[in-house]
This record gives structure tokens, C-alpha cells and sequence, in this order.
């Protein structure tokens, strides 16, 4: 099958967002063939700083995170970088921000103002509240999304104390988020020609996500059953030791439970009416996972696996993500492969875990040094080299050459 152009191809968009929300939610714009000019302040995003690194600014964060981007380090405080911006708009698609309004607003970020200099721009605005309520301004952090979209609480249900999850669940769901409300705007500009101005609150976001299957019997007013469902609730709802290890065993179909209790021994449990339809097991399912529970240790990880695949029944083993470059699932779908980088030596990069048949997703761009492609870009705008130097020399940008990475 011939090979076209990347998806997103000729897009070009704005990235002026940090840590990881914004980065996540671009990097993928850029895997499919966006052209993403990430936007820094004259010290970098705060995540190049962020945990491991070989050299200064090129965490292990930012190796997966900019990717596919060119950098540019730009003052934005000062007159002379915000017209720098505003020269970026002018042939942009999308400009992309995390910055709260009333930052927004000092800089000059707001769509009638955007508009102006181009209609066909899309001002996607992503922070924690939304735009236009009093919340407007206030910070948060994914913890504080967690806490104020419910997701933190959810956890209190289960076992009586409310805790976060362990990894940056909002900002990657909200990222998501992001990446579909962009390109849906894309779609609707590509029939009018025609721009418009995105919010994507993040405990918004987050709220409508949690809600999805809990929201349960409050669905209906009054409320017709009970709040939350009961599957994922139970505290049962964990792993279960094996004879050498741990795995997941999740019985579903009334086919699936009997063949388990069957070959657990447990035949009081076989065609028990008690556990006859699937909304009956949900309501029971912490009786029914205490039973995985106690069958689990009679034979070994790889015992059970075998008897599940046998049968059909969903199981699996558990992951080490750690480890995760050597499972041979995650080898043989080039979900982490290993490049080099011009400055930063050997290093693995995860991918955009989905395939397009015509447009294969790719790594075009290893992780850019701040302000690695600051004179290009200037330059393709019409800058001289002269021009380039004189901004340099003022502190309203900052280039760097792969050379100049420091140990």
C-alpha cells in the first residue's frame, strides 16, 4: 500500500505549554506530522529539569515529550518577543496554551485579539477551571484536578480512605482531551476556512470522565439506584498471589465463572443462581473475587494462564514497567524502541500507541536542546541573520547548538 504524507502534514501549531498535560497532548499532534514550535521562556520548560537526565535540560521527560518539535527560546515579557509571537500566528493553525487567563491576557493570548491578525487560527486554552467562571485563575496541579473532579474520593469508596492515582492521570486524559477538540476544530476550519477559540478545563474534563460508569443510578432524577459501580469498587478488585507470583484472572461471561469454579473445585459455586446474569455478579463481585482469591495460590502463574487461554477466560500477567523494553509484547509492537540521540546518546522513546495504514505515526525529530531551531524558525519568517543576532544579543531570544550541551 503506497505511503502518503503524514496525517496531519502541513499543520502547523503553536505549543506554548509546559510540564507535561500540554507537552503530552502536542507531542502527539506531532507524531502524526504536525509541524509543533514548541515555545520557551529563555530557561526552558520546567520539565527539562525534572528527574533524570545526562545533561542539563534534557530530562527523561522532555526526551519523550518534545519530540518531533522544534524549539524556540523566546522572551514573551518583552514587546519584542511577543511580536516574534504574533509573526508565528500569522501562518499558524494552532496555537496551544496551558497558561491561566489572566496570564493570557497580560501577553496579548486572547482570540479576538489572535483573530485579528488570523481568522483561521484555533486558540485552544487548557488549564484547570474554566475560562470564563471565577475559578478562572486558580492553580492546580494534577493532585488538585484529582481531588476537585472526584477522582481522588472514588478511592474512599473502595476501602474508606481517598488517595490519588499513581501517575498524572489528569494531565494525560486531559491531553487526550486536547488533542480531540483540536482536531475536531481542524475539521470544522478545513469547511469554513474559519478559526475559533477551544477550552479544555481540566476539572471539567476530568469530572465528565469520572462520571462515564459511575454516575450509576444517579442518572435518572430522582435517582433510581445507587452511586458508582460496583465491579470496579469492590476492594476485592486487586491482583491475586499465585504459587510464584501474581496475575490477573477476570472470569466475565456466566461460561467464564463456571468453568473456573469447576476447576478451582469450588462447585457450590457452579450455576449458583446467585451469580445468574452479569449486573447480578457486578452487585456480588467482591464475593466472587474473594474466591479468585483463595483459588489463586493452588497453582502457578503460568498454570493459570494456560487454563485461561484454554477456556477462554480474560487473564494476564502483571507488567513491571521498569522492565517493560524486554516484554516481548511491547518489543514485537514497537511500543519502546531504542535511538540514538545527536546529544544525548542511547535512549528508548515510547510511540503513539495506535497504526494508520497510509500514514504511519514516526519519529521525524529526536527531542530538541532549548532554542535548538530558534534561528530557523526566525529566519523562515523573513528574519536576516543580522536581525537574528540583534535579538540574540538583547535577550529576547536565545539559540543553542547541539555542541554546546553541557555534561
Amino acid at each position: 500500500m503506497p505511503l502518503t504524507p503524514d496525517a496531519l502534514a502541513g499543520f502547523r501549531v503553536i505549543d506554548l505549554t509546559t510540564v507535561i498535560m500540554g507537552p503530552f497532548a502536542t507531542a502527539t499532534l506531532a507524531d502524526l506530522g504536525a509541524d509543533v514550535i514548541k515555545i520557551e521562556n529563555l530557561d526552558g520548560d520546567m520539565s527539562r529539569g525534572i528527574g533524570s537526565r545526562r545533561h542539563e535540560g534534557m530530562s527523561a521527560l522532555s526526551m519523550n515529550l518534545q519530540r518531533n518539535k522544534r524549539s524556540v527560546a523566546l522572551d514573551l515579557a518583552s514587546a519584542a518577543g511577543r511580536r516574534i509571537l504574533d509573526d508565528l500566528v500569522r501562518d499558524a493553525d494552532v496555537l496551544v496554551t496551558n497558561l491561566r487567563p489572566r496570564s493570557r491576557d497580560k501577553l496579548g493570548l486572547t482570540y479576538d485579539r489572535l483573530s485579528g491578525i488570523n481568522p483561521g487560527l484555533i486558540l485552544c486554552t487548557a488549564q484547570a477551571y474554566g475560562s470564563d467562571t471565577s475559578y478562572r485563575d486558580q492553580p492546580a496541579y494534577d493532585d488538585i484536578v484529582q481531588a476537585a473532579s472526584g477522582a481522588a474520593k472514588l478511592n474512599e469508596l473502595v476501602d474508606g480512605t481517598p488517595r490519588y492515582a499513581p501517575y498524572v492521570i489528569a494531565d494525560k486524559v486531559v491531553g487526550l482531551y486536547i488533542v480531540i477538540a483540536i482536531l475536531a476544530a481542524a475539521m470544522a476550519k478545513k469547511a469554513t476556512g474559519l478559526g475559533q477559540a477551544v477550552d479544555v478545563p481540566m476539572v471539567d474534563s476530568m469530572i465528565a470522565f469520572n462520571l462515564v460508569e459511575h454516575f450509576g443510578g444517579h442518572t435518572f432524577a430522582p435517582a433510581a439506584g445507587d452511586f458508582g459501580w460496583a465491579r470496579v469498587l469492590t476492594p476485592e478488585r486487586v491482583p491475586h498471589r499465585t504459587a510464584d507470583g501474581w496475575i490477573c484472572i477476570m472470569p466475565y461471561s456466566a461460561r467464564n465463572w463456571n468453568d473456573f469454579f469447576a476447576f478451582a473445585g469450588r462447585y457450590d459455586m457452579v450455576d449458583n443462581p446467585r451469580y445468574t446474569t452479569v449486573d447480578d455478579r457486578h452487585r456480588h463481585m467482591g464475593e466472587l473475587l474473594s474466591a479468585v482469591g483463595e483459588a489463586a495460590p493452588a497453582h502457578t502463574t503460568a498454570e493459570w494462564l494456560a487454563f485461561c487461554a484454554e477456556h477462554g477466560i480474560p487473564a494476564a500477567d502483571l507488567l513491571d514497567l521498569a522492565d517493560a523494553h524486554r516484554n516481548s509484547y511491547v518489543r514485537d509492537q514497537a511500543l519502546i524502541t531504542k535511538y540514538e540521540h545527536p546529544t544525548e546518546g542511547e535512549y528508548y522513546a515510547t510511540r503513539t500507541p495506535f497504526t494508520m495504514s497510509r500514514t504511519p505515526v514516526s519519529l521525524r525529530r529526536h527531542a530538541p536542546l532549548l532554542g535548538a531551531d530558534t534561528a530557523a524558525v526566525l529566519a523562515d519568517l523573513g528574519y536576516s541573520a543580522q536581525r537574528i543576532r540583534g535579538l540574540t544579543d538583547a535577550g529576547v531570544v536565545a539559540t543553542t547548538a547541539p555542541e554546546t550541551a553541557s555534561a
